[in-house]
């Protein structure tokens, strides 16, 4: 006989907690621990401005490429995507592709930020639509309810977003001065200082640089004197991370090439050869993480997105709009080579590398011993499941894979990688999964329940690993 499951059975106090061993480590060790959200791309204008929601389509659908994907796959229209669709009429059309959403996460992501933010436990679907658009639209009125407001509800301790090198961050230092309580801080993304495989947008951007740093940009030695001006300036705002979405990373070393010569070239509007970038790449992120090592910074790598597959969708909608997918490039050999080159002068700064196709989770967790030199603990790390693979079983075999060829018990745990101020219950689907696999191992008798050590590692999982890690204080900046 099968029985009966009503809606009170999904989303429970205890979702995800398969033993009483996985609900005492989650519910008394992890549950409200603060958030320390070290990569995402919320926009930093929406936090100092304190930014009011005009209605839920504003705050959840809007730039999510996630439930963009869901939606066409179902066969919604454009128009009720990312087309003229009024905000209403789009929030129909997603909440009548919840229910098809089913083992995907994003039904578990869609009802627990409706739960936790809204108080709504109802499960969403084209009928109630219209309820729950009237009563959370109503509810992003108020002020409790404004960005700052939100990262509060969700004890967010911690926000790093992702910044050009040519930002001016004139909207951190604006937050800076309103004194928040969520501490937010820029990180440095400088992929398109070394993006030459687009000749005119490369010239394009170095001009912006080169604005910037006060100077123009005519050689290697100007690009990477540029780059260091803003370091210098990221650095005195606070920022003591950059991050790098690359499909792998590069290691050149061909002295019959020149990165001079190579931007030269560029600059000329001449596309330079595969071996060209490959060169121009790794010279450029050679000197840049040399630069972040004397800064004490901690370096990101995304590695392994297949980006912008769908050209007649690029020319209509443009990049990040759910086009991207899991790439098969090779990994190992690079990484460890780039590594490598740094570690042999000391000048690897701690590390942080997240891949995108689960086949080389075991190729980053070994390789992150190869670099772990006893100077710092976890000095190098092997990163959260990342955007496919942040979901429960991505991140059951990260986890995996680290605690069979690492130590899980130096990881720093989850980020929400997200532009949403919605997505923070991420932390919470990470740490019920984390403490549900602890737990399962010692239902199975594979570990022993002793409780106040479990406890303590899971809560160096969850946020003092982070907290130890990173050099984040508001006394960093300087204005």
């Amino acid at each position: 006989m099968i029985p009966t499951q009503t809606q009170n059975s999904f989303l429970t106090e205890d979702f995800l907690l398969q033993s009483e061993y996985a609900r005492i480590l989650y519910h008394d060790y992890a549950k409200d621990l603060p958030i320390i959200d070290y990569h995402n791309h919320l926009p930093p204008a929406e936090i100092a401005q304190n930014r009011k929601f005009e209605n839920m389509s504003k705050i959840w659908l809007a730039g999510d490429h996630y439930k963009w994907r869901a939606m066409r796959t179902l066969g919604v229209d454009e128009k009720y995507i990312t087309g003229p669709g009024s905000d209403s009429e789009k929030f129909q059309h997603w909440a009548q592709s919840v229910p098809y959403t089913m083992r995907n996460p994003l039904y578990h992501w869609t009802h627990m930020e409706l739960k936790r933010y809204f108080g709504v436990e109802q499960l969403m679907n084209g009928s109630n639509a219209t309820e729950i658009y009237l009563q959370t639209s109503e509810q992003l009125q108020d002020d409790d309810f404004r960005a700052r407001a939100l990262l509060e509800k969700m004890n967010v301790e911690v926000v790093c977003s992702t910044d050009d090198p040519v930002d001016t961050l004139v909207h951190h230092e604006s937050y800076l001065r309103v004194g928040g309580k969520v501490q937010l801080y820029p990180a440095f993304r400088p992929d398109k200082s070394f993006a030459i495989e687009s000749p005119e947008a490369y010239t394009s951007y170095l001009k912006k640089l080169g604005e910037v740093a006060g100077f123009e940009i005519d050689s290697f030695d100007k690009l990477i004197e540029a780059l260091q001006i803003r370091i210098d300036f990221f650095h005195s705002r606070g920022c003591r991370l950059s991050d790098h979405g690359l499909e792998n990373l590069y290691y050149s070393d061909d002295t019959r090439l020149s990165a001079d010569n190579i931007l030269h070239k560029v600059l000329r509007g001449n596309p330079a050869t595969e071996e060209e970038i490959n060169h121009f790449k790794f010279k450029v992120l050679k000197k840049l993480c040399k630069m972040y090592h004397a800064k004490g910074w901690v370096q990101q790598f995304h590695l392994g997105a297949l980006r912008n597959t769908n050209t007649r969708m690029l020319r209509i909608l443009g990049p990040d709009t759910g086009f991207d997918s899991i790439g098969d490039f090779d990994q190992a050999r690079a990484i460890g080579s780039f590594l490598n080159e740094l570690d042999s002068t000391d000048q690897l700064a701690q590390t942080i590398l997240y891949n995108l196709n689960p086949r080389d989770n075991e190729v980053l967790a070994t390789m992150i011993g190869n670099f772990n030199d006893g100077s710092i603990k976890g000095k190098i790390q092997f990163g959260s499941g990342w955007w496919f693979m942040d979901q429960k079983d991505g991140m059951e075999k990260q986890i995996n894979s680290l605690s069979n060829m690492g130590l899980i018990s130096c990881f720093i745990g989850m980020l929400t990688d997200s532009r949403s101020f919605l997505s923070f219950p991420r932390h919470e689907y990470f740490r019920r999964i984390l403490c549900n696999l602890f737990g399962q191992d010692v239902q199975n008798g594979e570990l022993p329940w002793d409780e106040k050590w479990l406890g303590q590692l899971i809560s160096d999982i969850c946020y003092r690993n982070a907290k130890n890690y990173f050099n984040f204080s508001p006394s960093n900046y300087k204005l």
